[in-house]
């Protein structure tokens, strides 16, 4: 399993990739100020915090119990779409104290959501598993061996939809964390060619 600063920079560099570069641009064109950027700050800050939310009983395990046991509140795995909603909760909380705007509170909301599922995607991918559909399902699911999926062993249809569902998982959360920072003005910019 990453250590946590895989995961805050894995999400900081692969997903929002967009806000690093819009960012990057305007300090370059002298567009934009260390002062004014607090939008980008907050965004990193709910970013990198939702995306340690799955690992936060490790510090109450560490602190209380020695260990770093982290997978589980109680009965709830930490690593599903139910424990999820802390960070939905957590963004829309934030979005509202900065905010104060029904929009822009869905969309932290969105952000926060999409930095938590980068952590499940990255611990899929190096443990094997997550159980992603608790309660409905209580057995841990991975897309990440769907990515392994071979050919001839499955048939050509299996095959495809495997590749497609596991590609398809980190598009999505790829699109939410973009369709997010769109609403707060970091996104690529197409101009025509002449």
């Amino acid at each position: 399993m990453p250590y946590p600063v895989v995961h805050v920079l894995f999400f900081l560099f692969c997903v929002c990739a967009v806000a690093v570069y819009a960012t990057t641009k305007a300090l370059y064109c002298r567009e934009l100020s260390f002062r004014n950027s607090g939008t980008l700050l907050l965004l990193m800050f709910v970013g990198g915090l939702c995306t340690l939310f799955p690992d936060i009983t490790a510090v109450y395990n560490l602190l209380v119990n020695g260990t770093i046991e982290h997978c589980w509140i109680g009965s709830v795995p930490t690593h599903s779409f139910l424990f999820s909603s802390t960070a939905i909760l957590f963004g829309g909380v934030v979005g509202y104290v900065a905010y104060r705007e029904f929009n822009k509170i869905v969309y932290m909301a969105i952000f926060a959501e999409s930095a938590f599922l980068t952590h499940l995607l990255l611990d899929d991918v190096t443990t094997g598993y997550c159980y992603y559909l608790y309660p409905l399902y209580n057995k841990p699911l991975s897309v990440s061996s769907m990515m392994t999926t071979e050919f001839t062993g499955t048939g050509f249809f299996h095959y495809l939809i495997a590749s497609f569902v596991s590609v398809f998982c980190i598009f999505v959360v790829i699109l939410m964390a973009l369709f997010a920072l769109s609403q707060f003005g970091f996104e690529f910019s197409y101009r025509a060619e002449k």
